[in-house]
Order: C-alpha cells, then sequence, then structure tokens
C-alpha cells in the first residue's frame, strides 16, 4: 500500500538531529518555558519575517488566543469558510463568538472576497481566511475589505508553513497569524503544538500573557488565561526541521508538478496555482464527480487516500445551531463531495507518483 503520508521515513532523514535535540533538551533538565521555545519562536518569526511569534499548545489553540487577545468573545461574529478542518471553528467558539460562513472561490476553493461585505453585520469584528490544503487565500481583496470596515483579519496558516503570496510567506499579512504543528503538516512536532505570530507587539504580549495564565511576570497574573505552552521537547524539534522547511516543500512541489504532468488527461481535475500563490503542497486533492468510486478503486490498488473534507462545516451535527441548510454554500458543499487527497510528503518514492498516476487514470467508472 502507498501510504497518504509517511511521517517515519521523513524522520528517518534527519534522525540523528532530532535524537540530539532531544538529548540536549533531557540534559537541560528544563521542559517548560526556556531557551529552546525562545529560539524556535525567534527563528520561526525571521523565517517568516514577520517581528514575534508566540508558541502555543496547538493551532487550535492559537486561533483562539489570537482572537482572545484582540477582545472578541461573545456577542461578536466571525467570518470564516465552511469547507475547512473543524478546528478553525472551534477556536472561534471557543472565545464565546458566532461563527459566520461564506463561501470559496471555485478556483482555489479558499474564501471568496466576493461574499465577504453581505456577510458583515454591526456585530461583525473579524475574518478568518484559512489558506486551505497550502493554497494562499487571495489576500489583497480580503484585507481591502477588512480594512474598509474596521475589522481584524486572523489567518488560519494550519496548512500553509512556507506557502507564499505575491511571493510574501503567509503569516505576516493579517493582524495575527495562527499555525498549526500538528505531526503531518509540512512543519510538525512530534505531538501537538502551534504559535501566533504577529507584527503587533501588543498583541504578541497579550497572547504571553494568555498562553500562561494570563501571567506578566512569575506569580503575577493581570487577567485570567490558560495553559496553552509549547513545550521545550517540541520546540527542540520543531528548531530542527524548520533548517529543512524549504527543502521539503521543494520536494512537494516536485512531486506535485509530476502528478500535475501525468494526470493531465486522467478523469480528475487536479489542484489549482494562482498566479499570485505559491503552493506549499501540504495536500494533493484532486476533484471528481465519482470520488467514492474512486477512492475504492485506488485502494484495491494499494493507494492511500484520504477526504479532506468530507462534509462541510454548516451540515456537522456540531454546528447545527449555525441554522444553515445544505445547499447555502454550493461551492465548498461540491468541493466536500468531490475532493479525494493523493499521497503527498516530501520523501514519496518518484517511482510511486508513478504508480498512483497510473491508477487514477486507469480510472473509467464507478
Amino acid at each position: 500500500m502507498i501510504p497518504i503520508v509517511d511521517m517515519k521515513s521523513q524522520l528517518r532523514c534527519i534522525e540523528s538531529e532530532v535524537r540530539t535535540a532531544i538529548d540536549d533538551v533531557l540534559d537541560s533538565g528544563w521542559f517548560i518555558m526556556g531557551k529552546q521555545l525562545k529560539a524556535f519562536e525567534e527563528e520561526f518569526a525571521a523565517y517568516l519575517g514577520v517581528r514575534y511569534c508566540v508558541g502555543v499548545g496547538s493551532g487550535t489553540e492559537a486561533i483562539h488566543l489570537a482572537l482572545w487577545a484582540l477582545g472578541i468573545g461573545p456577542g461578536h461574529e466571525v467570518i470564516t469558510v465552511p469547507n475547512t478542518c473543524v478546528p478553525t471553528l472551534c477556536g472561534i467558539t471557543q472565545t464565546g463568538a458566532t461563527p459566520v460562513l461564506v463561501d470559496v472561490a471555485e478556483s482555489t476553493l479558499t474564501m471568496d472576497p466576493d461574499q465577504l461585505e453581505t456577510a458583515i453585520t454591526d456585530q461583525t469584528k473579524a475574518i478568518v481566511p484559512v489558506h486551505l490544503y497550502g493554497h494562499p487565500c487571495d489576500m489583497d481583496p480580503i484585507l481591502a475589505v477588512a480594512r474598509s470596515r474596521g475589522l481584524a483579519v486572523v489567518e488560519d496558516c494550519a496548512q500553509a508553513h512556507g506557502a507564499e503570496y505575491r511571493g510574501i510567506r503567509c503569516g505576516g499579512f493579517g493582524d495575527v497569524a495562527a499555525f498549526s504543528f500538528y505531526p503531518s503538516k509540512n512543519l510538525g512536532a512530534l505531538g501537538d503544538g502551534g504559535a501566533v505570530v504577529t507584527n503587533d507587539e501588543g498583541l504578541a504580549n497579550e497572547c504571553r500573557m494568555l498562553r500562561n495564565y494570563g501571567e506578566e511576570r512569575r506569580y503575577y497574573h493581570t487577567r485570567p488565561g490558560v495553559n496553552s505552552r509549547l513545550d521545550e521537547m517540541q520546540a527542540s524539534i520543531l528548531r530542527v526541521k524548520l533548517r529543512h522547511l524549504d527543502e521539503w516543500n521543494d520536494a512537494r512541489r516536485e512531486r506535485a508538478a509530476r502528478y500535475a504532468q501525468q494526470l493531465a488527461s486522467a478523469p480528475v481535475t487536479v489542484p489549482y496555482e494562482a498566479p499570485w500563490a505559491r503552493h506549499n503542497y501540504h495536500l494533493y486533492p484532486v476533484r471528481s464527480p465519482e470520488r467514492d468510486a474512486l477512492q475504492a478503486h485506488l485502494k484495491d490498488r494499494g493507494v492511500g487516500t484520504l477526504i479532506h473534507y468530507p462534509i462541510p462545516i454548516h451540515l456537522q451535527q456540531a454546528f447545527a445551531g449555525l441554522g444553515l441548510e445544505a445547499g447555502r454554500f454550493p461551492v465548498a458543499e461540491a468541493a466536500c463531495n468531490e475532493v479525494l487527497s493523493l499521497p503527498m510528503y516530501p520523501t514519496l518514492p518518484l517511482e510511486d507518483v508513478d504508480r498512483v498516476a497510473e491508477a487514477v487514470a486507469a480510472f473509467t467508472h464507478g
């Protein structure tokens, strides 16, 4: 079976570096809020071209803390998209705010800026565009709407490590951005982890306090907070992996280009890359109106796949309270019925890319 992702093969390439990093933490005897976290925050901020990075416990908490630091809470509305992973919405609802959804663009499956104006009310306080699958959102028109209406922008960069919009890495366009370091991400820890990044010193300081019980200095708490800290072990591992991120992203792009070439005549639609975007190919989702039959066909031929994501947010039971019926967001709903992610990871053998492409091309009907 060709797996959808193989994190072990990637880890084997840097095993000695990772073991050295882990040993350094063990030898230090310091496991929370130490020098590894500080160094990673500085290095990741420099990589993104932003001023501040605040390591936190997960990508979900990164969204939560970013919105909380912006003063968003009960009675407020936050606009995002229906075809994202549920953690995006969980980060919003944890503040007490109400999610409001807008449809996505047919080409990129990211937020359609033309849908924003009609979704804004007097209660709207922020927009959370999601750089889905590693393809950036079209940020300029999103930011134009936000600025004209006095709204904050929180980029969901959970899948966008190293992706670029108009030559600039995602994460520095909005007021603040949230990253996830879940193990399967392009930059993944060996456990949960996340980060808030921003160019705003006040927001960065607020997030630092909120992640650590609202503590301004030891045992002095200026407001209630939470426990959401990126630990020293994960920070040390992320420092190692960050040194390889560009190389790994380039390897993903090489595999994506090979897929695109070989699937040009296959019965699927391959991912689109806008002229202003540099995709990091966190995922490689193709589209087929016979998605389920295609998935079964590939399984029979030893190809692992996954659906990202089968049920749009407004049709999830957890968010039935939003009162949104099927048909409300036709582009997102169609995508959820058609997308199928093919194997994609930096160490995916090129001959396996060929095998997957051949299996897809051999699919005729459900």
